[in-house]
Parts: structure tokens; C-alpha cells; sequence
């Protein structure tokens, strides 16, 4: 890769049907780093049995919104399980943030969960364990070997999208009927 403008942040990588890792097979991540280095992403349509109430009292951190608290938690990825994760629209600098876009923003740092917990966070947020994570050269392999179709990401299908439906609305952002590929490539 030559240019930062190949590189895949803010980006989909929508699992194609030839994928079986038990830990991707139909997954859609939100790239929200990539660079010569590697890549970092959040499976955005894996809920776990665990909800934001869970985590908070974990955490000891007053939930003030009840109803805030049957907010799922997602499995972002099977590195790091144990970290957690919070995609957050807007894009709002927290102590550890990463901004992914002008509207989205990946958050690891406490201070977050404890605004929540006030009532005073993100307006709309995904809270993940875990991240799907690629060394040099690796994420671009995985999607030469047709592993993966990657799209733009778009906030709808991460906030407004029950997590059943991601993997195909991520497709249909770029005009794809997931459900008619091949897990064959096209090329040898």
C-alpha cells in the first residue's frame, strides 16, 4: 500500500459465505485503524448475553438510565476479550479515543461508561469486548483470498439495524446480494 487513501478505516469488511472462522463466518467489522502496520476492527453484529448493566456493575459504575441497561454488549472480536470497546456517535474526544470519522469515534477509556451511567453520554453508542485485529499485510491476504467484501461504512447499519441484519444491509451499500456469492474466487 502506497497512499493513505488505500488503506480501509471507516471502512466495512462484511464476511463473505466462504469464511467459516467460527469467530467472523457472517460478521460485519467497522475497520476503525488500518495502516502499513496493520488493522483494527469491531465486529459490529455479534451481541453476547451480556447487557450494558452487566458491565457497569462489573465496573461499579451507577447506571442512572434503567433503561439504558439492556443494551447489549457485542463480542468485537476474539483479541483482547476482556477490553472493552465503545463505538459512539458523535465523535466526541473522551480520554482514549480514536476518531474513526467526523461522526464516529471508537472510546476505551472509563470516563465514557461513567457519563452513561450520569445520563450524559454518546447520543448513540455500540459497546463491544474485544477487537478483530490484523498484522502487516495480513487483512489485505484475507481479502485477496476473497475472505472478505469491504463497503463505506455507514453509521445506519451500526445504530439503526437490529444486529440480524447488518451483515446484509452492509452488503447492500455497495450493491451486493450477499446471500447469491460464491465462497469461489475469481482469480488464481
Amino acid at each position: 500500500m502506497n497512499s493513505e487513501a488505500e488503506f480501509l478505516a471507516n471502512h466495512f469488511l462484511i464476511a463473505m459465505p466462504g469464511l467459516t472462522d467460527p469467530h467472523f463466518a457472517k460478521t460485519v467489522t467497522l475497520v476503525c485503524q488500518h495502516n502499513a502496520d496493520g488493522a483494527l476492527g469491531i465486529i459490529i453484529n455479534r451481541p453476547s448475553e451480556l447487557k450494558l448493566s452487566d458491565i457497569m456493575r462489573q465496573m461499579e459504575i451507577d447506571l442512572k438510565v434503567a433503561e439504558l441497561g439492556d443494551l447489549p454488549v457485542f463480542f468485537g472480536g476474539p483479541v483482547h476479550p476482556e477490553r472493552g470497546f465503545i463505538l459512539h456517535e458523535p465523535a466526541t474526544v473522551w480520554a482514549s479515543t480514536l476518531v474513526v470519522s467526523e461522526r464516529l469515534a471508537l472510546t476505551t477509556s472509563r470516563d465514557i461508561l461513567e457519563a452513561v451511567g450520569r445520563g450524559e453520554g454518546p447520543r448513540r453508542m455500540l459497546l463491544a469486548l474485544g477487537y478483530a485485529g490484523w498484522g502487516q499485510g495480513q487483512l489485505e491476504r484475507e481479502i485477496i483470498d476473497n475472505s472478505w467484501l469491504n463497503a463505506p461504512s455507514d453509521n445506519a447499519v451500526i445504530f439503526e439495524h437490529p444486529p440480524g441484519r447488518r451483515w446484509k444491509a452492509a452488503a447492500d451499500l455497495v450493491g451486493v446480494d450477499i446471500s447469491l456469492l460464491t465462497s469461489q474466487a475469481g482469480h488464481g
